[in-house]
């Protein structure tokens, strides 16, 4: 017994137009991941930073991790620095912030920055923007940024990735 499969008598499933726009609502839903932007001390707490790098390449995360700490803008002009840092915030749809020892430490600069430091300046460009924010303390003694008290924060519990994602799906 010998059967015979042409092309002719083979073929793919035709997709219904409802079944066609589905694929592309997917396709759009895929692209529109949700911007983060990470205000963090980058002296002392980049480690944080790159274990979020590590969790962006998780294709399935609903959320892009972005920074843009003012110590990685070449730059030590404050204004060029406030610029940068602006931009980068305008572009994401939420703030995290990662509290570590430091976070509310006064800068140096601080009368040129306008707030005591770059993780308070980020935090109230971020409040202007209308971006959702989420904090995390790395240790719950830490003292958050002054610019955090009253500003409807989320908070994650922990520095895991699951406490993290539920903290931005529920700001």
């Amino acid at each position: 017994y010998k059967t015979s499969l042409t092309a002719q008598s083979f073929q793919a499933p035709r997709i219904s137009e409802s079944e066609k726009y589905h694929i592309k609502e997917k396709e759009i839903t895929i692209m529109a991941k949700k911007r983060v932007f990470i205000s963090f001390d980058y002296t002392n707490d980049k480690s944080y930073k790159y274990l979020l790098d590590a969790w962006d390449s998780n294709k399935n995360l609903d959320f892009v991790f972005e920074d843009c700490s003012a110590d990685e803008i070449m730059s030590d002009n404050i204004p060029t620095i406030k610029a940068g840092l602006t931009r980068r915030i305008n572009q994401s749809d939420y703030t995290l912030v990662i509290v570590g020892k430091e976070a509310n430490k006064i800068h140096p600069d601080s009368k040129e920055i306008g707030y005591r430091n770059w993780i308070n300046f980020e935090i109230a460009q971020s409040k202007k923007n209308g971006n959702k924010l989420v904090a995390v303390k790395l240790d719950k003694s830490y003292e958050s940024p002054e610019q955090l008290y009253s500003s409807g924060a989320s908070w994650a519990m922990s520095f895991t990735q699951a406490a993290i994602i539920k903290a931005l799906s529920e700001a």
